[in-house]
Parts: structure tokens; C-alpha cells; sequence
């Protein structure tokens, strides 16, 4: 796909004034040259053009907020003059698998005071004797070259170190800006609390009443019983007394008649000791 047609696509109905990054990454370059991309991409702040058959870099436009450029594996050897003149905030640059053969042609980019990482991996110039010395000394306001620094230690962020700073920055801007009770809270632990919906507190209230009415309902039965029992124990007490009432009355006869028996047996005996006599 030709460069013009895929910055239309990447455009997406967008201005181009809206437009923060973009991506072009293997489209084709047509005689070498970047088309399609004018300065009505005034927002642009990141520029990717990876192996898109470049040979130069002199139809750049003018982008002021343009802050990452993207060239690796391409075919520019020189020419970055116009980088220089038309690109003034860029902050990281990668020529990587490029044409570049001597220390002579990257000095246009002294420049660039705004230039903190170049990547030049894979191009002959990093076969130079001295070759990460002679390139921060001729370009002082690197901080990193391939990836690392003066003293050999690594990018922490491979290159990517301006978003971060941007977004404190940021941070640091919303604070000041914010009065106390406008600004967040500071980090607290995290503390799992339960949380229950009116729903659920409904439905516990409605078990917690259902449980009273069961107990009540319960010790209603407990004294109807008691009562039961009363009246089952006086029924029997009082037929317990009815059988004692009869038994008095069944035997009262018999000692009635045990009474005669001896009332006679007494007449008997004065009949006889008046015959004696």
C-alpha cells in the first residue's frame, strides 16, 4: 500500500489536527520520499515510517509537538538537516538499519537541544573505533545512545522514558491547581467491607420477624399444653375422689351389718347366762 492511501485509512474520518500518532509502519514510499503528511498535523507528537522504502528525509513537515520520529530499516544516509529545522522538539530518534557510514553525517542533529535518545543499531557507523564516545561528545544532550547511557546503563523505559515524566507533570500540574478539598484522598489500604443491598436488608428483616412470631407461636403452645395438663390432672383427681366415695359407700353396709352381728352375738350371750342362773 502507497504511503497517501494509508495515511487516509489511519486518518479514520479525523482531522488531521487531531491526530496525536502515526503509524505507517511498511507502506510504500513512492520514489523514496514521505507523501501524504503535511503540517495540518500540528498535534502530532509520535511518527512511526519503519521500513517504508525511504531514502530521504527532505519532504518532512513542519510538526513543532512532534516528539518521537520512527525511520529504522530504511535506506537514508544524510539529509538530516531538515530534522533539524522542522522537527525542533523531537526527543527521540531512531535511525536504526539505515545507510549511515560517518560520524559526520548525524551532526546536524546538534541542533536538536531537546534530543535525549538516538538509536543508530545496525548502521556502519557503529562500527567505528570510539564510536559511543565520539557521539556524546558531539552530541551532548543525549542521554541515551542504543539503549544505554554514558556509563553504560541501560534505559529503564527503552526509550519510552517521556510519557512517564509527562504524566507526573500532569499530576503535579492538577495538584497545584486544586484547593485541599478538591484534591484526592491519599492511597489507603484496601479493606474488603460487605456490602448489602436494600433487597437483602429487607429480606433479613423479614427472617428476624418471622423468627419472633415462631417463638411467640411456640410458648402460646407451651402454656395451652400446661393448661391441658391442668385440666387433664384435675379430671383425674376428681375421679380418684369418686372412687374413694364409692369404695366409703360400698363398705359402710358391710359394717353395718358387722355391727347387728355383734349386737346379737351380745343378746345371745346374756340368754345364756340367765339359764345358768
Amino acid at each position: 500500500m502507497d504511503m497517501k492511501t494509508r495515511v487516509c485509512l489511519e486518518l479514520r474520518h479525523r482531522a488531521p489536527s487531531e491526530v496525536q500518532e502515526l503509524v505507517l509502519d511498511n507502506c510504500r514510499a513512492t520514489e523514496g520520499k514521505i507523501e501524504g503528511i503535511t503540517d495540518e498535523f500540528s498535534n502530532l507528537e509520535r511518527l512511526s515510517l519503519i521500513n517504508a522504502g525511504l531514502t530521504s528525509v527532505a519532504d518532512v513537515p513542519k510538526l513543532d509537538k512532534l516528539k518521537k520520529l520512527e525511520l529504522s530499516d530504511n535506506r537514508i544516509s544524510s539529509g538530516l538537516e531538515v530534522l533539524a529545522e522542522r522537527l525542533v522538539n523531537l526527543t527521540h530518534l531512531n535511525l536504526s538499519g539505515n545507510k549511515f557510514k560517518d560520524i559526520s553525517t548525524l551532526e546536524p542533529l546538534k541542533k536538536l537541544p531537546q534530543l535525549k535518545s538516538l538509536d543508530l543499531f545496525n548502521c556502519e557507523v557503529t562500527n567505528l573505533a570510539d564510536y559511543r564516545e565520539s557521539i556524546f561528545k558531539l552530541l551532548p544532550q543525549l542521554t541515551y545512545l542504543d539503549g544505554y547511557d554514558v556509563d553504560d546503563c541501560e534505559s529503564d523505559s527503552d526509550g519510552e522514558g517521556d510519557g512517564v515524566d509527562d504524566d507526573e507533570e500532569e499530576g503535579e500540574a492538577l495538584a497545584a491547581v486544586m484547593s485541599p478539598s478538591q484534591a484526592p484522598p491519599p492511597m489507603m489500604s484496601k479493606v474488603k467491607v460487605p456490602i448489602i443491598s436494600e433487597c437483602e436488608s429487607e429480606d433479613f428483616e423479614e427472617e428476624e420477624e418471622e423468627d419472633e412470631e415462631d417463638v411467640v407461636a411456640e410458648e402460646d403452645d407451651d402454656d395451652s399444653g400446661d393448661e391441658e395438663d391442668g385440666e387433664v390432672n384435675g379430671d383425674l383427681d376428681s375421679e380418684d375422689e369418686d372412687e374413694e366415695e364409692e369404695d366409703d359407700e360400698d363398705s359402710s353396709p358391710a359394717k353395718g351389718e358387722k355391727r347387728k352381728r355383734d349386737a346379737e352375738d351380745e343378746d345371745d350371750d346374756d340368754d345364756d347366762s340367765g339359764q345358768t342362773l
